[in-house]
């Protein structure tokens, strides 16, 4: 029989036995090649037995010349005839079938070698027995069940590739327990369960996907490993921003505390500068009006002395003023005086000049030379003055006049 790691693939035949007894014994004992009996056919007597034991355990199917008669009950019976015959008896137990599957393609093109495993029973009825033995069969039930075994997990893992076949172990369950239950009910026979066991890929791809799935497996390890630090972190800065929330919270309320403090100060403060505001301002308005009515008395008392002084001044100045009337008109006499004696003077030296201006008027003819020598001399002293002081640039009338006083006039 083939065989795939370590596990061969289970047949299932029909037995011939020579006694009914210890049938379960006989159900349960598996053989060299792995063959599994599910049908037991009992040897026949040559003319009758004299008693004849059923087992209560399995299906056990009876002929009558020839003829199926359907379950026989358990029990003793004596005196068995020969042409009743026990034909089958049939399993009732729930049998395990492997079903090994090797080099299946997968749609990648990589073969794969599947262990299928799947448990049965033939049932549940004596009908369904009979049905199962006289359709069937027991090795055509064996070939029909390698086929359709064969064919599901070959059609199964070439629907997918080699990194999913791992995947299928689920999925493939459901399928083919349904695909080969609708083949092999009509039989007799229920399909009880189906799974795969094992999928072993190729031994290189094999180690190369382990190594993969390692190397996945520490990368989720770290990520999972980085998370937890993250999420340590994050409870670290919650546990953080709590504690810093709750300080501020109760600096917050301190500080608040300190502030309705400060406020009931302040209002206290407010209160005391009030008081003391309407103390200063009584004794201020007490002030003002004593200094108010001091100065009304001063004021009464000052128009007094103003009056007093007024009419002293004014007798002052009426006085001041006869004084200087008299002084006035004194000094006013005076002048008259001075000037009726300035006039008389005036008038003798008037008529002094005008004896002078006659004596000078008889002498001028005598004095007429000498006065032009004197002119003419200065003159050319003022030439002289002129001519030394370099050369000079006078145009016009005046330099004409220059020039005729510097030049004799018989040249110019």
């Amino acid at each position: 029989m083939p065989q795939y790691q370590g596990i061969e693939h289970s047949k299932l035949v029909q037995r011939k036995i020579l006694s009914m007894k210890n049938v379960d014994q006989k159900f349960a004992k598996i053989g060299n090649d792995g063959s599994i009996p599910i049908v037991l056919v009992p040897k026949n007597p040559f003319l009758f037995s004299m008693f004849l034991e059923v087992p209560s355990g399995p299906f056990v199917l009876y002929q009558k010349w020839h003829a199926n008669q359907g379950l026989l009950q358990p029990g003793l019976i004596l005196l068995w005839p020969a042409w009743n015959r026990i034909s089958h008896i049939v399993s009732r137990a729930v049998i395990t079938y492997n079903a090994p599957a090797q080099n299946c393609p997968t749609a990648d093109n990589v073969l794969v070698n599947v262990d299928l495993s799947l448990t049965f029973r033939i049932g549940p009825d004596a009908e369904a027995a009979a049905a199962f033995v006289y359709k069937l069969g027991a090795h055509r039930f064996d070939e029909l069940l390698s086929i359709l075994t064969e064919e599901a997990i070959r059609g199964l893992v070439y629907s997918v590739t080699h990194d999913k076949v791992n995947d299928l172990r689920e999925e493939f369950a459901l399928g083919v327990l349904t695909t080969i239950n609708s083949k092999v009910n009509q039989y007799g026979v229920q399909i009880m369960n189906v799974k795969i066991t094992d999928c072993q890929l190729p031994t290189e791809l094999q180690r190369r996907l382990e190594r993969t799935t390692a190397f996945k497996t520490k990368m989720d390890e770290q990520s999972k490993t980085f998370e937890n630090k993250v999420r340590v972190l994050e409870d670290n800065a919650i546990s953080e921003l709590e504690m810093i929330r709750k300080t501020n919270v109760r600096k917050k309320q301190e500080i608040e505390a300190e502030q309705r403090m400060y406020e009931v100060q302040q209002r206290e403060m407010e209160e005391k500068a009030r008081g003391a505001f309407r103390v200063d301002m009584v004794q201020a308005n007490s002030k003002a009006e004593v200094a108010l009515q001091q100065t009304k008395g001063n004021e009464v008392n000052e128009l007094v002395k103003a009056r007093q002084a007024a009419e002293a001044l004014i007798k002052r100045t009426e006085v001041g003023l006869n004084k200087a009337s008299i002084e006035a008109e004194q000094r006013g006499n005076v002048k008259i005086r001075e000037a009726e004696v300035n006039l008389k003077v005036a008038e003798a030296e008037a008529a002094g000049m005008i004896a002078k201006a006659e004596a000078a008027a008889k002498g001028s003819e005598a004095l007429k030379e000498k006065r032009e020598y004197e002119l003419e001399w200065g003159r050319l002293s003022v030439l002289e003055q002129l001519a030394s002081k370099g050369r000079r640039f006078i145009s016009g009338e005046k330099g004409d006049k220059i020039l005729r006083d510097l030049v004799p006039n018989e040249i110019y």
